[in-house]
């Protein structure tokens, strides 16, 4: 009950109090909640970038077509997803499972075998769109771990990718931003959406119970 309350409570804050920094605990809560978001396969197919230099903050403020609460924000999350599945990258997330357990089972890897047969032999673009959905499920850990600490978020799709990737040289390092998300605290007196009705469909309309 209590985290249906914070997800009615929060909403994509268009103005932020650039003023109000988001404590390091809290912080490092929604990062911890972005971790431990499942993934396909458990290969955590993309990294998190934590911009909270207000330099940077502005510089990357025109690439999301002048949005004030890139800007104003106490950080941003920049979600950037794996440019391709290659075997190094998922022999990595195979032998850390194997580590971290303790053990390795036939079935296991089998199952490595499969992706590793498949997977580097798909299109780029196909291996990054896949890689960006589960940077998404991620995304959604991360939003609402923020309400639950009374923190704002913005996802945000409206940015130059190319331009962000540049700025903070993904590419070189095999990876595309997927979506970016704003933390900080809302200027409630300067946020003409702070106040309106929260807007969902029905249940009956949108929820449908399969027999």
């Amino acid at each position: 009950m209590a985290l249906l309350e914070k997800l009615n409570w929060r909403y994509a804050a268009k103005k932020l109090d650039p003023a109000k920094k988001v404590p390091q605990e809290k912080l490092d809560r929604i990062l911890e909640a972005i971790r431990l978001a499942p993934t396909s396969s458990g290969l955590q197919p993309y990294e998190v970038f934590v911009v909270s230099n207000h330099d940077l903050l502005q510089r990357i403020q025109p690439i999301a077509f002048n949005q004030g609460q890139v800007a104003d924000c106490s950080h941003l999350l920049v979600f950037a997803a794996w440019d391709h599945y290659t075997p190094e990258r998922i022999n990595m997330m195979f032998d850390l499972t194997n580590k971290e357990r303790g053990f390795t089972s036939e079935g296991w890897e089998n199952y490595r075998k499969m992706l590793l047969s498949n997977y580097p032999n798909r299109p780029a673009e196909v291996n990054f769109e896949h890689a960006a959905r589960q940077a998404y499920i991620g995304m959604t850990a991360g939003l609402v771990a923020a309400a639950f600490e009374e923190v704002d978020s913005t996802p945000m799709e409206g940015f130059d990718a190319n331009a962000l990737d540049e700025l903070l040289g993904l590419r070189a390092k095999g990876l595309r931003s997927a979506v970016i998300v704003t933390l900080g605290y809302r200027e409630a007196d300067k946020d003409w959406l702070v106040n309106l009705k929260k807007v969902r469909r029905a249940r009956a309309d949108f929820i449908r119970e399969v027999a």
